[in-house]
C-alpha cells in the first residue's frame, strides 16, 4: 500500500511543487470569485486585479525560493 501513496504523492508533485503557492493562487481566486460580482467596475479592469495578484504570488513565491536557497 505505500507504493501506491508514493504514486501519488508523485503525481500531485508534478503539479504543485509548493504547496503555499498552489494555496496563495487558490485563495487569490476564490476571492475575486466572491468579490469582483459586487464591484462596479469594467470587465478589463477585474482581468487586470487578476493579473496583478497573480503576478504578486508568483514573485513573492520566487522570492521565498530564492531565499531559501
Amino acid at each position: 500500500m505505500l507504493w501506491l501513496k508514493a504514486i501519488f504523492n508523485e503525481i500531485v508533485g508534478l503539479f504543485v511543487e509548493d504547496g503555499s503557492f498552489a494555496i496563495a493562487i487558490l485563495a487569490w481566486l476564490a476571492l475575486l470569485w466572491v468579490v469582483l460580482p459586487h464591484l462596479p467596475i469594467v470587465s478589463a479592469w477585474r482581468a487586470m486585479i487578476l493579473f496583478v495578484g497573480l503576478i504578486a504570488i508568483l514573485i513573492d513565491s520566487a522570492l521565498r525560493q530564492a531565499r531559501q536557497r
